[in-house]
């Protein structure tokens, strides 16, 4: 060990991070593991390493007994020890320099191998840290390759693991392509940071929109909910506390622009934007966009809401296999009971020309005292589910 040693220390803490203490004491315990392998599996040793000449010394420990030593590589007699200095007492360790000749390169080769060994430690640290604080974040990764049907992704200092359950339906990743992805979780691993990203997460295009909405991210507008079927159709309820910012308008963007902007980072991927309100019956109402909704009638203790639409507007709401109204129960957090408007009249047995009254017409506004009054409990059991000829509804 020498000066140019020295200086390499100084180097690699400033270029590095890494203290110099650390790897002076991680190089201290590597050289006492190589002398007891090259030189004397047996022995107690310290080695030191002086830290302004670069100098290594190797001492044996020798702890001090009454009687005659029964191991001379680990104890040493009262007698022998006072030899060398008359205040030693039994139990107190003497040390004495068994450095060899050839240790010098044993050493240097070692020191190498620790230094190595904790700068690659050392990045690792770094980059956990960095993208452990970026959980629940999105980042932008390169398809580097494909493992088992996981999607490899370059992020410049690390990789990213997608996995087939993380993958949108419909997605065909080619080599050098450039794609967004939910970070869902970091991990800290023997061989460095693994990350774990998603294309499914609802997180994702909630941050899609934080970036592409000012106002979102200015904290103007704040999205209060989010449902998602990956690759299919989202809804995303938003609120502006400020009455001169209209929220829906915000994300639409000029022309579409800042939706159409996130429809095609997700291939394709139908979203509805709808305004979030304190009142659910309003909620309710808004989340089954883009059906007109008549009437709703919430069921506190269930967590139901019964929603009446008109006859012409059921399989818009109920969506291509109940999607649309199983996004909105996902959405608002209530289960959605969804009947039409003939269903509801009959179920109370109204005639026909009597029914425009219970429920008034499509101009209507959306009132919570405009309930369908007689619906049992029996009948708002779950999430509607469709019947038969339902299934093969689209949504326009």
């Amino acid at each position: 060990m020498n000066e140019e040693f020295l200086a390499a220390m100084d180097a690699i803490e400033k270029e590095k991070g890494v203290k110099k203490e650390v790897l002076f004491e991680a190089i201290e315990a590597a050289l006492v593991s190589a002398y007891k392998r090259n030189f004397n599996a047996a022995a107690n040793v310290r080695v030191q390493l002086n830290r302004e000449s670069g100098e290594i010394k190797v001492y044996t420990r020798l702890e001090v007994v009454e009687e005659e030593s029964n191991d001379p590589q680990l104890e040493i007699s009262l007698q022998d020890a006072q030899k060398i200095d008359s205040r030693y007492e039994p139990g107190e360790i003497v040390e004495k320099e068994v450095t060899p000749k050839n240790f010098g390169r044993i050493a240097a080769q070692t020191a190498k191998q620790v230094v190595i060994q904790r700068i690659r430690e050392a990045e690792r640290e770094i980059v956990f840290d960095e993208y452990i604080d970026r959980e629940e974040d999105i980042i932008t990764g390169i398809v580097q390759r494909m493992e088992q049907k996981n999607v490899i992704m370059d992020l410049g200092k690390t990789e990213a693991v997608l996995l087939p359950t993380e993958q949108m339906p419909g997605d065909d990743y080619r080599q050098s392509e450039r794609v967004k992805a939910y970070i869902t979780e970091v991990k800290k691993t023997s061989k460095g940071p693994q990350i774990f990203v998603s294309r499914t997460h609802p997180g994702l295009l909630k941050r899609l929109f934080e970036l592409e909405v000012p106002e979102i991210f200015d904290g103007t507008v704040e999205i209060k909910s989010v449902a998602r079927e990956a690759g299919y159709r989202s809804k995303l309820a938003v609120y502006s506390k400020n009455k001169d910012v209209d929220p829906v308008g915000a994300c639409v963007g000029p022309k579409g622009a800042r939706v159409q902007a996130i429809v095609t980072e997700l291939r394709g991927e139908k979203i509805d934007i709808v305004k979030w309100d304190e009142d659910p019956v309003i909620f309710v109402a808004n989340s089954l966009s883009p059906a007109k909704v008549m009437s709703v009638s919430l069921h506190q203790e269930q967590k139901v809401a019964s929603v009446v639409v008109p006859d012409y507007q059921l399989s818009l709401a109920i969506g291509k296999e109940g999607q649309n109204a199983r996004l909105a129960a996902k959405l608002t957090g209530w289960k959605i009971d969804i009947t039409s408007e003939s269903q509801a009249a009959e179920r109370q047995g109204l005639p026909v020309e009597e029914r425009s009254e219970l429920f008034g017409n499509d101009e209507d506004v959306i009132d919570p005292e405009n309930t369908v009054p007689g619906v049992p409990d029996e009948l708002v059991e779950a999430v509607y589910r469709p019947e038969k000829g339902d299934e093969d509804d689209e949504t326009p």
